[in-house]
């Protein structure tokens, strides 16, 4: 096998893989595989966040802070252990809402977005107001609901009301009786804090390409309950505009009102920024720094597929280095339909980490054996490469 007489440098930088691994354990288990071939490599490990599971203690780690652990609302209405991160600044709360919401404290048997709801979020935020928070950082991703953030304004103090004044239940389902929303009760705290909610500016609330189209049928929608969530969180819109934001009328297909469902919507009706995720998330990661100081980059995500270079933390990598001229190589479990579209997102590379058709139970389980057995393989291959382009060169 060819070995290079200088020690590559590999920049290992990948997101987490849903209900499975944490970034940073995806990190380690790539770099385990990488040492298997290149035992003198040189390895950066940067596991990134896209505001899903593992932010709030990803970003806690990197600037000095610590989390603080709750016991919050989940999202089927049972009480669930959460926690949100106080950053090393003493002032910045970082909201995970994956922690109160995520689709991994939805149980598979439960799983219809008409139900599930975001009330935790709101009390992970209240939370955080409470332990003094000045800016609120919301990380919007791996949620497990559809509600337009409902749940959590309700939990922030807004009254949803039914025609006879009569409170509305939680869950999309029972958006459609809601005929206003009072604002009266919110915590005035809200006024004098900034909410920065790190989204995908790609997803919006409303539309072809909203909430109910795009991830529905992901979160345990049938094609009904799909028309049904379409129908009410277009009613819920438009209660959103009249009642909380006055004169805003981009609050059904602005870019990022989707994020996490539509809590994005929700939160920007009471005053949240929504922000590019990455514009936020990697203020305290200097990724151009150490993309410019790699020979390659290695990403990797759950699934590498056509949503891929919609904002999803392998494309955002890639961009970065085909500034700087570096290849890269994405690891994903399962390479899904239109994958072909990473190409174009500036990803030189795929390769799947599962070495044969597996039950997803097994995969989950036996998720970091498969990342490093598949980086060994695709290392190996990316050798054979570099023997056939050394050979030419002599």
């Amino acid at each position: 096998m060819f070995v290079p007489h200088v020690p590559l440098r590999i920049l290992i930088a990948p997101s987490g893989f849903k209900e499975s691994l944490g970034a940073d354990s995806v990190a380690n288990a790539v770099s385990e595989g990488v040492r298997r071939v290149l035992p003198d490599a040189r390895i950066d490990l940067l596991p990134l966040v896209d505001g899903g599971e593992g932010t709030a203690a990803a970003l806690a780690a990197a600037t000095g802070g610590r989390l603080e652990h709750r016991r919050v609302t989940g999202p089927v209405g049972d009480v669930v252990d959460s926690h949100f991160a106080m950053l090393g600044d003493g002032t910045t709360a970082v909201v995970e809402m994956a922690a109160a919401a995520g689709l991994r404290l939805v149980p598979r048997h439960a799983r219809n977005p008409l139900r599930t709801t975001t009330r935790g979020v709101g009390e992970l935020i209240r939370s955080a107001l409470d332990a003094g928070a000045r800016r609120i950082l919301v990380g919007c991703g791996d949620s497990g609901t559809s509600d337009g953030g409902a749940g959590a304004l309700a939990a922030l103090g807004a009254r949803l009301l039914d025609a006879s004044g009569a409170e509305v239940s939680d869950g999309a389902k029972a958006l459609r009786h809601v005929d206003r929303l009072d604002a009266s009760g919110l915590d005035p705290r809200l006024a004098e804090v900034q909410i920065d909610v790190a989204c995908n500016p790609s997803n919006v609330l409303t539309g072809p390409r909203g909430v109910a189209r795009v991830f529905g049928p992901q979160k345990g929608a049938s094609p009904r309950q799909v028309d049904v969530l379409a129908k009410n969180l277009k009613h819920w819109s438009r209660l959103l505009e009249r009642d909380l934001a006055p004169g805003r009328d981009d609050l059904r297909r602005g870019p990022g009102t989707g994020a996490s469902g539509g809590l994005g919507a929700g939160l920007a009706a009471i005053g949240g920024r929504l922000r590019p995720r990455f514009d936020v998330l990697l203020d305290s990661v200097d990724l151009d720094a150490a993309i410019a100081a790699a020979d390659l980059v290695i990403t990797a995500e759950g699934s590498i597929d056509g949503q891929t270079p919609n904002g999803k933390v392998p494309a955002e990598v890639a961009r970065r280095a085909k500034l700087r001229g570096r290849p890269v190589l994405a690891l994903a479990g399962t390479v899904g339909a239109d994958a072909d579209a990473a190409y174009g997102a500036g990803i030189d590379a795929v390769q799947c980490i599962l070495p044969r058709p597996v039950a997803l139970e097994e995969a989950f389980e036996r998720g970091a054996e498969f990342v490093a057995d598949g980086t060994e393989r695709a290392v190996r291959t990316l050798m054979i490469g570099m023997s056939l382009t050394a050979h030419a060169a002599a």
